[in-house]
């Protein structure tokens, strides 16, 4: 794996500031190059905090799609769910659109029809807009987190969703868990155009040392089978061997 280029900061407020700056910097650019902003989202706190300051700036919510790169198997109103933390930190207090919202439409009994069902909207959205190669979609922007066990979006170590090809969206059985979740395929997320991995505090050195390693295992360190165009780390995730 290519070594992501990484931007570190001393406070998680200025890693704040600049991924805002940044995010908006790109959804602009995407509008008017091409009259529409598509992002697939990711939960967790950090993410949650550029959601809250997007929902306050002047951005066109017109022009953007927004996405899931990744849900639990549980209701939309549930504590747990992506959709419910997007909603209350961003699409509630911006007024988006309903329209240009697009959640993943869970089915506790049925995992597999609803990835399938959220499958074909994300292929009625892109219709051409595809990545090189014609099979993939070409997102402007995935936004992604790190978990200790070197997980990204829901593609935990070990399970089956690491080892698909031929799809964009899945369910994904993840044993240790004892529970599907959803999410977005490895070709599905490498076809974007900008991915940012977001990865704060000291307790993701360990994941950020895996990740950044020579060993090649993306079985055991699925985050590696992505290829992040950039990475917002603050200086405590960073491992020693790293400079600030």
């Amino acid at each position: 794996m290519t070594k992501p280029p990484i931007t570190s900061f001393l406070q998680v407020e200025s890693l704040l500031d600049e991924l805002l700056d940044a995010c908006l910097r790109l959804a602009e650019r995407a509008i008017r190059e091409r009259g529409v902003f598509r992002v697939a989202l990711s939960g967790g706190s950090t993410p949650k905090r550029l959601y809250e300051r997007l929902a306050s700036t002047d951005l066109d919510f017109s022009r953007v799609e927004w996405f899931w790169g990744d849900e639990r198997n549980v209701p939309p109103d549930h504590p747990d769910s992506n959709f419910r933390m997007v909603r209350e930190a961003l699409l509630d207090p911006a007024h988006v659109p309903s329209q240009n919202v697009f959640p993943v439409p869970v089915d506790v009994a049925d995992p597999a029809a609803a990835a399938q069902r959220y499958q074909r909207t994300l292929k009625e959205r892109f219709g051409t807009d595809l990545a090189a190669g014609g099979a993939f979609p070409r997102w402007d922007l995935v936004l992604l987190g790190l978990g200790d066990d070197v997980h990204t979006a829901s593609l935990f170590p070990n399970s089956p969703a690491l080892e698909v090809r031929d799809s964009w969206f899945v369910e994904n059985w993840v044993e240790k868990l004892d529970t599907f979740r959803y999410t977005l395929t490895v070709p599905a997320i490498r076809s974007a155009d900008e991915i940012w991995l977001l990865v704060t505090g000291s307790a993701k050195r360990e994941a950020m040392a895996r990740l950044l390693s020579d060993e090649r295992n993306p079985q055991l360190y699925p985050a590696q089978a992505i290829s992040p165009t950039r990475c917002f780390l603050t200086d405590d995730a960073l491992p020693p061997d790293q400079p600030a």
